[in-house]
């Protein structure tokens, strides 16, 4: 669910571009994980991701109205761990869902946080009245008239947001924080979102866009970066990955997260004082080594990935301690410069990031193609994940993962097989750590 322009994905895929060309077959017998979509926004679209040729979807929830039907989904078709996710390869498993639980930013003014207020057992029409006035008073600019404000729902705590998806959390352990982030593109709409209409307009989850034209009020960004530092460090409290929206936000971003992992940056250390330490020690130290950042572009991949398997058996994983922020982020369908990906590489940062990208929001603006080359190339092979960000399941969801896959490999100069094997491996790792 993301946007350049702020504007709401629409609930049908746009058409694929077929230039009528013949193509290599797509190997879909490696597994092709999506890292982002949405199909909980389309639940009639659900029964088809059983007869999908992707591996996998991971689902985002990105409001009140969907946190619920992710749960459900993955209850049906969730995977747990790594191991149930490998042991069955074929894309016909039943076990293809991994969710997300997050309140995503165009969302968030419906959101408020008063560590100050004590809860009251009786609130009156009025006292509610305005605390709804003031809520969106304070968190929406321009400042809202009284009719905009009662076209909204009743703002929820973002306590009890918390408290719930912690709940869901640990009930799917596989689970990951997602979609969250920050967007300044992204305008509220105009009226009251019609649930009748989203149930007769082909079964769309309500408390979306829903085709109504944008007001000129957005959410200030103070209140986006309050919600979301929230939920990241209750990934980081759990050591969940998270999934992430910037849009016309990327320095502000970066400044949130960074302002979560300040005081716990890695030590880097040469590749001299590395090999000096006892061997079988579960450390976590970087590389200021040029040579060793490359590593994983050299021809002795694969033989590296197995002798670090056969290290992991060896050595016991120590157990995860509680951090302010999220071991591991996907910035997806990610928008950003080249110079930003840089950013996120510094090897101080103590949060693994990967880049996932899209058909519909990467390649789906001139600009978005200008640049598309240069970013790919910018991204590390380990760090390059692929999505939809589609909302609806089925055939296009597949053809739209092909279509990206394809390009990524291109640019990159990897052979399909070569470049689904390397994406995969980077999912698996995004996940499961």
């Amino acid at each position: 669910m993301c946007s350049p322009t702020g504007e709401s994905t629409p609930h049908e895929a746009p058409k694929r571009a077929d230039d009528g060309a013949p193509k290599e077959p797509f190997p879909w017998h490696i597994g092709v994980y999506d890292a982002h979509c949405h199909p909980t926004d389309t639940m009639a679209s659900i029964s088809s991701i059983k007869n999908m040729q992707a591996r996998l979807l991971t689902i985002m929830a990105t409001r009140g109205q969907d946190q619920d039907l992710v749960a459900s989904v993955a209850e049906q078709h969730g995977v747990t761990n790594l191991n149930e996710l490998r042991e069955s390869g074929s894309s016909r498993t039943p076990k293809k869902v991994v969710p997300a639980f997050g309140w995503h930013p165009w969302f968030s003014h419906q959101l408020y946080d008063d560590p100050k207020e004590e809860e009251e057992e009786e609130v009156t029409d009025v006292q509610a009245h305005n605390k709804k006035t003031k809520h969106y008073s304070a968190v929406l600019s321009p400042t809202p008239d009284a009719d905009f404000i009662a076209s909204l729902p009743d703002p929820i705590p973002l306590n009890k947001h918390l408290q719930d998806t912690r709940q869901r959390l640990l009930a799917h352990p596989a689970a990951l924080v997602g979609e969250i982030g920050l967007d300044k593109a992204f305008r509220l709409p105009w009226g009251k979102a019609d649930e009748s209409s989203s149930r007769s307009n082909g079964d769309l989850t309500p408390g979306g866009r829903e085709g109504r034209m944008l007001s000129p009020h957005h959410v200030k960004m103070a209140h986006q970066v309050d919600v979301l530092k929230a939920q990241l460090r209750l990934a980081g409290e759990l050591g969940r990955p998270v999934s992430l929206h910037g849009v016309q936000a990327h320095g502000v971003l970066f400044d949130a997260l960074a302002s979560l992992w300040k005081g716990h940056e890695k030590e880097v250390v040469s590749r001299k004082k590395q090999k000096m330490i006892a061997k079988g020690v579960s450390e976590d130290f970087s590389s200021s080594s040029d040579e060793e950042e490359s590593d994983d572009s050299e021809a002795g991949l694969g033989e590296r990935n197995k002798q670090q398997q056969q290290q992991q058996h060896k050595v016991q994983k120590k157990p995860y301690k509680p951090k302010p922020f999220p071991p591991r982020a996907c910035l997806h369908s990610f928008s950003g410069p080249p110079q930003m990906v840089k950013q996120y590489l510094d090897p101080k940062i103590p949060v693994k990031c990967y880049f996932s990208f899209s058909m519909v929001v990467n390649l789906g603006t001139a600009g978005g193609e200008a640049k598309f080359a240069e970013v790919i190339r910018a991204c590390p092979d380990g760090q390059l994940l692929v999505e939809s960000d589609l909302h609806v399941a089925g055939e296009d969801m597949d053809g739209y993962l092909e279509d990206i896959a394809r390009r990524i490999c291109e640019v990159k100069g990897w052979g399909l097989e070569e470049g689904m094997q390397r994406i995969r491996r980077n999912y698996e790792e995004f996940l499961f750590g």
